[in-house]
């Protein structure tokens, strides 16, 4: 997280070299991009000057996002000793998304993303430091966790449609992939840094101080954002309602066979085997006894194998073959996730939860490169809050499930059978793989002549072998 974008126009002799394909009106009104020298091909989004801003300060937030994640967890597993409970908290914090996520795709798609953006990152701002305060003075009760979960989850349905559909605004199409690579290469960065700091706070002084070192965080997102020089994308004239424009938006998505079975099984994946996440505090500690400070290298071994994953995606140039890419990443994290349910060592745990990451992170990214890569940029805030809702919008019920089946199967055979049918969805989607490659490929080369020629690869090459 209409919008025909005007500066991503890409001249016929800069197929070449996207490196200086941009004229200088072009550079100028996307914030000057620079030429990029010395940078590998895995970090060629960052030689656009917004992206470099969004990247730094998104990076400094993200850790302190991850710190309080971790923190607020610990919080209600220690105030309730509940596996049910911390289930419920995830579903309070997710499930607006499911419900308003909609919404948050009209405003994407209709309104200035940069400015959606930058009202997200203050509300969720205030919603912390509300946290740290009542943590820090002794008064915080788990109702209030809950309540500020929730209200989290509804800046979320706004923020996360709209902060991914400003991505191709920042860098323009030629560089979207590789920015929505780089984009979770930071978030899994984060995820790595952030659990290992809460953990030592956590065990230290307590569970405020990460809830205020993430409210704090929000403000280098913050000066970032307002700092960019982004134009706003021409608009669509329309008389149409919003109902019907959310309409159209679900219709696109549920007449693409494509961007429907990359969603499928996205949400398939995030209610039956995301639930570990959730549970991942009793792992920690009724399971192999590593306790708060165990929970955070847990946390951070999956972290480590998540920015594996997006690194890897980042280091490609083009969408050749990431349909089997999200096949064979899907039925690889059910297998890990099998092996880690069954491990009762700690070390051996934190090791599994390298693929378990690596997986986890390169289906999602994936399937995000794909689907961004086919839909039409008018449609890009409302398709982006379906995959919204597939992705965070599925997981609390499978939160809320993941934890009713623990308290009476227990944690390890509740997160064995997620992973069992996440297998079983990977297969069934590898075998529809065969049916729609063409349309891939028909929309992909359709999204790219709005940009002018499209690049090679993409026409010869799209999730075919």
């Amino acid at each position: 997280m209409d919008r025909r974008h005007p500066n991503i126009e890409l001249k016929d002799s800069a197929l070449s070299n996207p490196t200086t394909a941009a004229s200088s009106d072009d550079q100028a009104l996307n914030g000057a991009a620079t030429r990029g020298v010395g940078l590998p091909a895995t970090l060629r989004a960052l030689r656009h000057r917004n992206f470099q801003l969004f990247f730094s300060g998104q990076l400094i937030s993200l850790i302190g996002t991850w710190m309080q994640s971790m923190a607020q967890a610990w919080l209600v597993y220690r105030l309730t000793g509940s596996s049910l409970l911390l289930g419920s908290v995830g579903f309070a914090s997710q499930f607006p998304v499911f419900l308003v996520a909609p919404l948050g795709g009209i405003v994407a798609d209709r309104h200035h993303r940069q400015r959606v953006v930058i009202g997200t990152q203050i509300a969720s701002m205030i919603l912390a430091l509300i946290l740290a305060l009542l943590t820090l003075t002794g008064k915080v009760q788990v109702w209030h966790v809950f309540v500020l979960a929730a209200l989290l989850g509804v800046v979320n349905a706004f923020d996360i449609p709209g902060r991914q559909a400003f991505l191709v605004d920042m860098v323009g199409k030629e560089d979207l992939m590789n920015a929505i690579a780089l984009n979770s290469s930071m978030f899994n960065g984060a995820r790595i840094v952030g659990p290992a700091i809460a953990g030592i706070l956590v065990a230290k002084i307590g569970e405020g101080w990460c809830f205020f070192a993430n409210g704090i965080s929000y403000i280098a997102v913050i000066i970032g954002l307002l700092m960019m020089r982004v134009q706003r994308p021409a608009r669509r004239a329309s008389t149409a309602s919003p109902w019907a424009h959310i309409i159209e938006g679900f219709r696109f998505v549920r007449h693409t066979a494509p961007i429907r079975a990359i969603l499928l099984l996205l949400g398939l994946v995030s209610l039956v085997a995301m639930p570990y996440t959730i549970l991942m505090p009793i792992f920690a500690d009724k399971i192999l006894h590593g306790g708060a400070r165990g929970l955070g290298i847990l946390m951070g071994a999956t972290g480590v194998g998540a920015l594996l994953g997006a690194l890897t995606l980042a280091s490609r140039t083009g969408v050749h073959g990431l349909g089997k890419w999200v096949a064979f990443s899907c039925g690889g994290f059910g297998v890990s996730l099998i092996l880690f349910s069954l491990s009762r060592n700690f070390w051996l745990s934190a090791a599994l939860l390298l693929p378990v990451g690596f997986g986890m992170m390169l289906q999602m990214s994936s399937s995000n490169t794909l689907i961004q890569a086919m839909v039409p940029d008018h449609l890009r805030g409302r398709v982006m809050a379906v995959y919204s809702m597939m992705f965070m919008g599925m997981a609390p019920f499978g939160a809320f499930l993941g934890g009713a089946l623990a308290d009476r199967l227990g944690a390890p055979l509740t997160v064995s059978m997620g992973a069992v049918a996440c297998i079983g969805g990977a297969a069934l989607f590898g075998l529809q793989l065969p049916k729609i490659r063409v349309e891939a490929r028909q929309l992909i080369v359709a999204q790219g002549m709005t940009a002018g020629a499209p690049p090679e690869e993409m026409t010869a090459r799209v999730v075919e072998d």
